[in-house]
């Protein structure tokens, strides 16, 4: 395999010059099992495992190698494998908070040039979901494409897709049925030469569909929807690294039932820019936008020029992501336990003078 067909260029070229120097080799993340790695490199398809001193040096799960990540190996012909020795720095990532109340990072794929957020136009449309993938992919580094699939069930198609382009102005918006096989070229153009997409997207949405299309043939298994709620069953249950015929590749990921927030500052920043863009022009820089006079959002809501169903989402993202923040923060968890301390006590001496 060229690298360059894996998506190498002169960044990750320069980045590893060190390694090179050292008889190295640079490979990339296909698939992640729990073991071990399939890497594709010139070579072809390799076994990878991380270092022994990699391993027992690793802080949690966000340490090791994703999918998409370029690694820095050293064959091992008479073992049959290949030793990760490092990581190349990474132009981009998608990250989600892990499952439970730890306050831990989970990377889903790295080095992608286009998120595709992909939406079912059946029972399982959501908007305030669209609202956080955005959030997620903005902050990942990469360019969000919002792919709105199933157009076949919607009774309503234009008036769908003229919500979508109202939350999100200047993002893509692909409107597209897999199964009738209509509007996937609009997702190949996205995928050119060296290009690496991501398809990201709760269960049942359509991912596997369009990726057996793209690859022109049924690599992926495809199961149905629940009648109640048009939620579908897992059917990836990992995150792999495809290889297209247009020259792109395209990174499938199993159904997220629940996208929980790792970080956000600079994604809220573009998902949300009219409500940052209002929140300049309140009269308090530390606005909370609830009942602070000459408050340029509030303002914006009596008027109907901000959608309070927006609004609401906006404060309920903000609100998760500064409690990851506080829980991964002890600075911040003392400021916020200082902040509390302060109310408690306002409290107890306003209600002495009652």
């Amino acid at each position: 395999m060229k690298l360059e067909v894996l998506g190498w260029n002169d960044s990750f070229s320069k980045s590893f010059e060190v390694y090179g120097a050292e008889g190295y080799v640079p490979a990339r993340v296909a698939i992640q099992h729990r073991s071990h790695y399939v890497l594709y490199a010139e070579a072809g398809e390799l076994r990878g495992e991380v270092s022994g001193k990699w391993r027992s040096q690793a802080q949690g799960p966000g340490d090791f190698p994703a999918v998409g990540d370029w690694v820095v190996v050293a064959r091992q012909p008479h073992a049959g494998t290949t030793i990760i020795h490092g990581i190349l720095p990474r132009k981009s990532k998608f990250s989600r908070k892990a499952a439970g109340e730890k306050s831990e990072e989970q990377l889903i794929a790295a080095n992608i040039d286009t998120v595709f957020l992909v939406s079912g136009l059946d029972g399982d449309y959501n908007l305030p979901r669209i609202e956080r993938y955005l959030v997620v992919a903005w902050e990942s580094g990469a360019n969000p494409v919002i792919v709105l699939n199933k157009a076949d069930l919607s009774a309503d198609l234009e008036a769908r897709r003229a919500e979508v382009e109202a939350i999100a102005v200047g993002v893509p918006v692909v409107v597209m049925s897999a199964v009738a096989q209509q509007g996937v070229d609009a997702v190949a153009g996205f995928l050119g030469a060296g290009q690496t997409g991501a398809l990201l997207g709760s269960s049942g949405v359509g991912k596997s569909t369009i990726i057996n299309y793209l690859l022109g043939q049924d690599r992926q298994e495809v199961r149905g929807v629940r009648d109640k709620d048009s939620r579908g069953r897992h059917t990836t249950n990992r995150r792999e690294l495809f290889l297209l015929d247009t020259g792109g590749l395209l990174i499938d990921t199993p159904g997220m039932r629940e996208l929980q927030i790792w970080s956000g500052h600079e994604g809220m920043q573009e998902a949300f820019d009219d409500i940052e863009e209002l929140a300049q022009q309140c009269r308090f820089r530390d606005c909370r936008h609830e009942a602070e006079p000459e408050c340029a959002v509030q303002a914006a809501l009596e008027t109907g020029a901000l959608d309070p169903r927006r609004f609401q989402n906006y404060q309920k993202l903000q609100k998760e992501i500064a409690y990851v923040q506080r829980k991964e923060d002890p600075e911040a968890q003392r400021r916020e336990k200082e902040r509390w301390k302060k109310l408690t006590s306002a409290f107890k001496r306003h209600y002495k003078k009652k």
